[in-house]
């Protein structure tokens, strides 16, 4: 058995855009919000700047905890791959340090991702966005839900 994996999240908006990282797979494109996996000894908000380095190329400034989301793969439609994945996704607003470069590039991009996107809040349910009911809120600009659960 796998153990549980912390991940921490970012939710960066401005000008009614949300900016996400875009990845491939054999379905198509999805989008995922930054973040990833909490090193041992390493503060989430530690984390979540690494992270925003390593997949966006830029440096973020992480302001409040808003969200906690379960994914427990065994759940869900990735099941078949995702079967011992439990992580527990905490999510964050977080504002960009500096003015973003026209083209973003990380130093070190997750696998499947193939660059970096501002979608439109209003569009969110255009896309192949996960976890999909963290766009519901931001579109419905529900901010009174704190915690997700088990979610896809």
């Amino acid at each position: 058995m796998k153990p549980i994996r912390n991940s921490a999240k970012a939710i960066i908006i401005q000008h009614e855009k949300l900016l996400l990282t875009k990845n491939k797979d054999n379905d198509g494109f999805f989008y995922l919000f930054p973040g990833g996996g909490q090193d041992h000894g390493e503060e989430l908000k530690e984390t979540l700047k690494r992270e925003c380095i390593e997949e966006l190329g830029v440096q973020v400034e992480v302001q409040d905890l808003v969200y906690v989301r379960e994914y427990i793969g065994k759940n869900h439609e990735f099941a078949a791959w995702d079967q011992g994945v439990h992580q527990v996704e905490f999510y964050f607003v977080c504002s960009l340090a500096q003015e973003a470069p026209a083209r973003m590039n990380g130093t070190n991009p997750d696998q499947d991702q193939i660059g970096v996107e501002w979608v439109d809040i209003r569009h969110l349910d255009d896309i192949r966005l996960y976890p999909k009911p963290l766009g519901h809120i931001l579109m419905n600009n529900e901010v009174n839900v704190r915690y997700l659960g088990d979610v896809n």
